[in-house]
Order: C-alpha cells, then sequence, then structure tokens
C-alpha cells in the first residue's frame, strides 16, 4: 500500500505560482529571508524545503500551504486514504542526501482549512542538522512509533509512543528522531491567522 503513496515534488508548484504572480526570485526572498540561491534549489529539486520553510512560502506567495500539494480545494471536507497520501521527502541535494524526514499531507484537498495535518516519518539524519525552524502560527505532535527528541527554545525533551506536545512555533524549534531507530508522528500546523487565505 504504500508504494501507492504519490511523491510531490513541491518545488515545481512553487516555481509556478511564482511565476504566475509574476515574482522574481529576487521578490520572493525578500519576502521570506531565504537566498534565492536556495529558492532556486527548492524550485530544481535540489533542496525540499522543511514544514516551516514552506509555510513562510506560503505567506509570501499568498496562497494556502496546501496548494503545494495538490490543486486549488474545492470540498468542505477531505478523507485521505492511506495509498492517497502525498508525500514530500527532504533531501539535502541531488545526490539524496537525508535530512532525516519525510510529510505526508493529510488535509490538502479540503477548502479554507485553518490547519495542516501531516504524518511525518522521521529517520536519523545523513548530514548535520539544520537551523531550528521558527514561523507564525501553532504546531501539534502526537508521537505514534518511535522516539522523538524535541528542541524549543532551552527546553530538550525526548517524547515516546503517546506522547504529545503542543507549542507556538515562533520558538525556535527542532523536532527529530532520538537515537538511530525511526519513528512516525502525527503533525498538526496552525500558521496563524495572518495566513488564513480563503
Amino acid at each position: 500500500m504504500a508504494g501507492q503513496i504519490e511523491e510531490v515534488k513541491v518545488g515545481e508548484k512553487i516555481k509556478q505560482v511564482r511565476e504566475d504572480k509574476a515574482l522574481r526570485l529576487e521578490d520572493v526572498a525578500k519576502r521570506t529571508g531565504l537566498a534565492p540561491s536556495v529558492l532556486s534549489q527548492i524550485e530544481n529539486h535540489m533542496v525540499s524545503p522543511p514544514l516551516g520553510t514552506l509555510i513562510r512560502l506560503a505567506k509570501a506567495l499568498e496562497v494556502p500551504v496546501g496548494l503545494f500539494f495538490a490543486e486549488e480545494p474545492e470540498e468542505p471536507f477531505c478523507l485521505v486514504r492511506a495509498q492517497e497520501r502525498k508525500v514530500v521527502s527532504r533531501f539535502a541535494s541531488t545526490e539524496g542526501l537525508n535530512y532525516g524526514y519525510a510529510y505526508e499531507s493529510l488535509g490538502y484537498a479540503k477548502k479554507n482549512r485553518r490547519m495542516e495535518p501531516f504524518v511525518v516519518t522521521l529517520n536519523p539524519p545523513e548530514v548535520p542538522q539544520v537551523d531550528p525552524n521558527q514561523h507564525a502560527g501553532e504546531e501539534f505532535i502526537f508521537v505514534l512509533e518511535g522516539e522523538v527528541e524535541i528542541i524549543l527554545g532551552d527546553h530538550n525533551d525526548v517524547l515516546r509512543p503517546g506522547d504529545s506536545i503542543y507549542y507556538d512555533s515562533n520558538i525556535p524549534h527542532v523536532v527529530k528522531c532520538y537515537g538511530d531507530k525511526q519513528a512516525r508522528i502525527v503533525a498538526v500546523i496552525w500558521p496563524g491567522e495572518e495566513m488564513m487565505i480563503f
């Protein structure tokens, strides 16, 4: 069943939206604080952005985050069967170095949504830890399996199956598997009122 899950190339969608809005890489760079070279790598599938970066890009492009996973949603509900999830793997480069996680969008087809739900698979990363994420909104994480290390500012903790955490996303945060075993979580992101675009 997992082999039927569709892999999404969010870079193509980001580039399409940017071009549809007649924006240059430099324009989006100014709005997001990301370097034009990083944006180019995202658009050309050399780097898949973490969820926090997707939120910043959506805000800069004035579109819902879910638009990066599907066409403009039209339904008041979204039913996603296990084999219909849209997965994005995060790689460091075209060499395929793993940053440590892949995420599957669960709500991409619901219109007027205020939350973005994902199933996230965390793997031991092959590259050094990236900088903490920080963006508007709130996040909720529930551990399904494995152990998850979470760093929130100066707070560091390990979560186990059944544990959850809910926090403001403007706190610098890192979420990664703890140790050398895979973990899976449900992550629900509310990107904040300023991101509510209907």
